[in-house]
């Protein structure tokens, strides 16, 4: 059996080429959609990709099975219950997708959504316990699935994480110890609030490390697992019903037009938003009036999600050479909607400091001046909620990222504002998102609390 994992650091999602060398066949679990390098390994090992298995409806990103299936005649897999508009194999529990040697069995594991399913592997025709499961967003590292998520539209969270606790019991923690554990994220992903760095384990370790998999009663569980959990990217809810749908495939080699400032401002006098993607540093030495800064240095399809709207369309501000880059990982999350990317942008800048500004960035000490100085001053702090513990700066108000472009309202765009989150890449994105929503003098806050706790806590 082949097992390949990989692993999108930017998203903390997994998927996975699963082959059997006897039959020369193999499977692609959870997909992300630029699909090129299943394909280039998939034919380098001599295997042919005959199915494509999402193990859910996912949210946090737009699903590869339909670029998969038009570029290798895969066909697509689903739980039976997942409500897809287009032509797929339903797989109820127990069914079985034969591979030769290697042999894949579906379990059913509603919870983080009703239609999840987790897939056991077993490597050889007599083999009577599975080698792998691979579990999705039902059990992760450290941590299960949220059951709370707006892509269960019309099933409470209260419902669907008494149907994980069942799920849990009954088809994944009775499996043997050595079984390997691959789910489809890690640390970092808003599936869950205390997934590992580790990729992967073994069950015998998750029952005995895993909170969500110790001893409790059904209530006590449910009351765990959706307490503290980050707040959800907007386009979370768009993805989700995205991924039941047929769509357009996305391209990894189409053409990206280069536009000038000319072209530039008629993209945002017709409704386009301008992504600045610089390091934080290099958008506070000097942008364009009116662009939002998310880094493409760091969780940047994420975020950019956070802060633009899913049919916006984009124009980009990119380090050299750096569009591709930034078009796939917004294809990621489904943003097909760049238009193009500004031609020599530092040229531009210099050429037009009248379309330039500054972004103030606050040392703790200076920000610890303008609390004492300053009474109108308006904290903001956007961290996900599981981030609080470790403290907050008073008085502070709580607005994830994830929710900041809806609770807009509840700022006042008259009064100075720093905002801050936990090492100082959020906050830029979070800052510049007010200053084109009419906040007039906005800072953030360099390094983050983690820099405030180290100074002033």
């Amino acid at each position: 059996m082949i097992v390949h994992q990989y692993y999108l650091e930017c998203l903390s999602h997994a998927s996975y080429l699963v082959g059997d060398e006897t039959s020369g066949t193999a499977v692609v679990i959870d997909p992300r959609r630029d699909v090129g390098e299943y394909v280039a390994d998939a034919e380098e090992l001599g295997l042919r990709i005959t199915h494509v298995i999402n193990t859910h409806l996912h949210a946090d990103f737009l699903s590869g099975h339909h670029e998969l299936s038009a570029a290798t005649g895969a066909e697509m897999v689903f739980g039976k219950s997942a409500p897809v508009e287009f032509p797929a194999m339903l797989v109820a529990d127990g069914s079985w997708i034969e591979m030769g040697h290697v042999r894949l069995q579906v379990l059913e594991t509603p919870g983080h959504t009703p239609e999840s399913i987790c897939i056991t592997a077993y490597e050889g025709p007599d083999a009577t316990e599975p080698y792998c499961v691979f579990t999705g967003d039902t059990l992760f590292i450290g941590d299960v699935g949220r059951p709370d998520l707006l892509a269960s539209v019309g099933v409470t969270a209260d419902e669907l994480g008494r149907m994980l606790y069942a799920s849990l019991h009954t088809k994944l923690i009775p499996l043997p110890d050595e079984v390997l554990v691959y789910p489809a994220h890690g640390a970092g992903s808003a599936c869950g609030k205390n997934l590992s760095t580790e990729t992967m384990s073994t069950m015998r370790d998750q029952r005995a490390l895993n909170y969500a998999l110790q001893p409790m009663s059904e209530d006590d569980f449910v009351a765990i697992v959706t307490d503290g959990q980050p707040a959800a990217p907007p386009y979370f809810v768009y993805d989700a019903i995205t991924n039941r749908k047929e769509r357009a495939l996305f391209d990894e080699q189409a053409e990206i037009t280069a536009m000038s400032l000319l072209e530039l401002d008629q993209a945002l006098a017709d409704g386009a938003v301008l992504i600045d993607t610089r390091q934080a540093t290099d958008f506070a030495a000097g942008h364009l009036i009116g662009s939002v800064n998310v880094g493409l240095d760091g969780r940047f399809a994420e975020y950019a999600g956070s802060v633009v709207e899913p049919h916006s369309p984009i124009v980009l501000v990119c380090e050299e050479e750096a569009e591709r880059e930034a078009v796939t990982r917004l294809a990621r999350i489904g943003f097909d909607n760049v238009i193009g990317f500004l031609q020599q942008p530092h040229q531009v800048m210099a050429e037009h400091p009248e379309r330039t500004e500054h972004a103030s960035r606050l040392t703790v000490d200076q920000l610890q001046d303008i609390m004492a100085n300053v009474p109108d001053v308006q904290l903001v702090d956007i961290r996900n909620p599981g981030e609080l513990s470790v403290g907050v700066i008073s008085p502070a108000k709580m607005l994830p990222l994830g929710s900041l472009m809806r609770q807009l309202g509840e700022l006042d765009p008259s009064r100075p504002t720093v905002v801050y989150c936990a090492g100082g890449y959020r906050s830029s994105a979070g800052a510049s998102l007010l200053r084109t929503h009419g906040f007039a003098d906005v800072s953030d806050l360099l390094g983050g609390y983690a820099a405030w706790e180290a100074i002033a806590g």
